[in-house]
């Protein structure tokens, strides 16, 4: 069984950044896809970003890319998503989240899902 708690959520103005991080406990190296996601009330869940830790790609949805970057810490057992250059559409609650299978940041079905961290910008 995997647990994943997400923090560094919070309230931001628009241009600014925050760091999201996720710590993974159990055994994680069944899931090697990591990847955020993030849902507004009413409106779909949206995949932000994705990683495979068996060697390190990243793949992110068109609405983040050069904004967002996604790692990890092995070591740690925590995943980032790193947030620059916010904006209000960024307003979200994100979701950290693993799966045994493919890794997409378009993927929305995972088998593992942390609790979420609110994010708010502000313009």
């Amino acid at each position: 069984q995997l647990q994943l708690v997400e923090s560094g959520g919070g309230s931001v103005q628009s241009g600014g950044s925050l760091r999201l991080s996720c710590a993974a406990y159990g055994y994680a190296h069944s899931t090697p896809c990591m990847g955020w996601l993030r849902q507004v009330p009413g409106k779909e869940r949206e995949g932000v970003a994705s990683l495979d830790t068996t060697d390190g790609s990243t793949d992110y949805a068109d609405s983040v890319k050069g904004r967002f970057t996604i790692s990890q810490d092995s070591a740690k057992n925590t995943l980032y998503l790193q947030m620059n250059n916010l904006n209000p559409e960024d307003t979200a609650m994100y979701y950290c989240a693993a799966t045994y299978d493919y890794c997409s940041a378009s993927r929305l079905i995972y088998n593992y899902w942390g609790q979420g961290t609110q994010v708010t910008v502000s313009s």
